[in-house]
């Protein structure tokens, strides 16, 4: 094991780190206004909602994250859908926007089938006593339900989210920077195909391991409050 490259390279791997993390929260950001909308049309009693949200979460959970990115990189600007160049971000921005993109709908139906079993997990009788103070239903909904559901999922976002983590490395395959990528470049640089590769998985495994802590901090003090 030769680690004697960090002291030249392991700037790559705090950008890649960097990259990762905001690629991260973008997507879960994202993903969670996303899923909390598909779980609310699964929900409804509009038909033609319904059966969208269904398709596409059946859909989105039906073929692999790599086919999705593919699509979105390569398949948009072929229908004349693109992300336009913003100066002041660098010419990543298209790409850094397309990975954030596939990551958030890739998430988004994951986070809407948390989010369906949070509500349904809520007492009906909490909707019933709102209902019958005189809020309507988008308004209990609002401020009655889904800060219950939010209580009770949390533990899974959180797991959602660790996972976005992990899965963010897939977006390396476009060229963009985060920490996959990095490794691959020092690897590439140093001609060490397994020290870099330990380096990121350690990487990883201190994000992820700080993320779980502190999601376990968040659910203590929820249970407290209560």
């Amino acid at each position: 094991m030769d680690f004697s490259f960090l002291p030249k390279y392991y700037p790559f791997f705090v950008d890649g780190a960097k990259v990762t993390l905001v690629l991260s929260v973008f997507t879960v950001f994202f993903g969670v206004i996303l899923g909390v909308l598909l779980a609310l049309m699964r929900m409804s009693r509009i038909s033609i909602l319904k059966i969208l949200a269904t398709a596409y979460i059946e859909f989105i959970r039906g073929t692999p994250l790599l086919v999705q990115l593919y699509i979105i990189y390569y398949g948009l600007p072929k229908i004349g859908i693109t992300f336009p160049d913003v100066p002041a971000l660098g010419s990543a921005f298209p790409d850094f926007m397309a990975g954030v993109l596939t990551l958030s709908i890739n998430s988004a139906a994951y986070v809407a089938e948390t989010f369906r079993g949070g509500i349904q997990a809520v007492d009906k009788g909490q909707m019933e006593a709102a209902r019958s103070l005189g809020m309507p239903h988008a308004m209990a909904m609002r401020h009655i339900i889904l800060p219950q559901a939010l209580r009770n999922v949390l533990p899974a976002l959180g797991n959602e989210f660790i996972v976005v983590i992990k899965e963010s490395s897939i977006v390396s395959i476009i060229g963009i920077g985060e920490l996959m990528y990095k490794a691959d470049t020092v690897r590439g640089n140093i001609f060490q195909p397994f020290e870099p590769l330990i380096l990121a998985a350690l990487i990883y495994f201190v994000m992820t391991f700080t993320l779980s802590k502190l999601l376990g901090v968040a659910e203590r003090r929820m249970r407290t409050s209560d």
